[in-house]
């Protein structure tokens, strides 16, 4: 009996003296749009890690502008991350969803990929089946091709004339 009682007194502190480490924000984020934010403030750490002077070339703070899509404050963002980061298995939760959309995602972007790819290489092929060069003419005679002149070596050229006919000329 006094080990039963010890059991449940145990029991009782260790339910009672659980405390939430971080405390509900007053204006806390629901969680389905801390979701949305993290998920497109991911994919511009994706596009600045892939391509950093894309997003460097750009004079906008992009964290910002994703606050302001979904009217949210960066002081109210911090609050909601660091009460939800509190919770691991929510957070855990969070990030899963992310993936998910991420993966589902880059799915659509490799069949785009594949398309362009097939696209592309059917326009090679289809190039490389025709005859480069002049059509020919009605009677079949094909006329000849004329070589393309570099700019340069004609405007030397002239110069090179006129300077000849300035010597003749004096």
């Amino acid at each position: 009996m006094k080990n039963f009682v010890l059991i449940i007194l145990v029991l009782f502190l260790s339910v009672s003296c659980k405390k939430d480490l971080v405390k509900e924000p007053k204006r806390l984020i629901e969680k389905e749009k801390m979701i949305d934010i993290m998920y497109d403030l991911s994919i511009l750490e994706a596009i600045k890690y892939q391509n950093p002077l894309s997003v460097d070339s750009i004079d906008t703070n992009q964290k910002k502008f994703v606050l302001q899509k979904y009217k949210v404050d960066s002081l109210q963002f911090a609050q909601s991350n660091i009460y939800y980061a509190s919770d691991y298995d929510t957070y855990k939760d969070m990030f899963d969803e992310i993936a998910k959309r991420l993966e589902k995602n880059q799915k659509k972007a490799d069949s785009l990929v594949k398309i362009e790819e097939k696209k592309a290489a059917k326009e090679k092929k289809k190039n490389k089946n025709k005859v480069s060069g002049p059509a020919p003419k009605a009677d079949g005679t094909v006329p000849p091709t004329v070589k393309k002149a570099n700019v340069d070596s004609i405007r030397k050229t002239i110069q090179a004339r006129r300077r000849m006919q300035q010597v003749q000329n004096k």
